[in-house]
């Protein structure tokens, strides 16, 4: 047995950082992006997110890590919508994991991935929430499933 667990796995942690660090230098860098406004600040978030839900710390998302996104998001989805998704956010290549590169692209693209709209409107969507004052509106049978 490891004892070392912990240990270890910040470690990983730290290098899957620094690999992620390194791609956002690139899109820094990169004058397709000098437009956008506060970038950097964009890409830390995006990394923190990305490294939220990389479940197998491999550097990529896979169906697993973006299945417990949605999930924690309160937007399950089945696996045939994972897949579609997954494909979308990869351009339609045969790969069923997301890199950190696609997962960027997809943020800062102008494509509106299903998976980005999700993640950019999950904010509006608690803030929503908390604003319901007084009783829940009455039900009927027919609202039931």
């Amino acid at each position: 047995m490891n004892a070392q667990g912990g240990k270890a796995f910040g470690l990983l942690k730290s290098k899957q950082e620094e690999k992620l660090n390194a791609v956002n230098e690139m899109f820094l860098n990169d004058p397709k992006y000098a437009e956008e406004e506060d970038l950097n600040s964009k890409l830390e978030s995006f990394k923190n997110k990305y490294m939220e839900f990389d479940l197998n710390d491999q550097g990529e998302i896979d169906m697993m890590g973006l299945k417990r996104m949605l999930e924690k998001l309160g937007v399950a989805k089945t696996h045939l919508e994972l897949k579609k998704m997954i494909s979308e956010v990869v351009g339609g290549a045969s790969r069923d994991t997301i890199s950190y590169n696609d997962f960027l692209n997809m943020m800062l693209g102008k494509r509106n991935a299903i998976l980005r709209i999700i993640l950019m409107f999950e904010d509006k969507a608690k803030e929503q929430e908390c604003k319901q004052t007084g009783p829940p509106p009455r039900k009927t049978f027919s609202d039931l499933p």
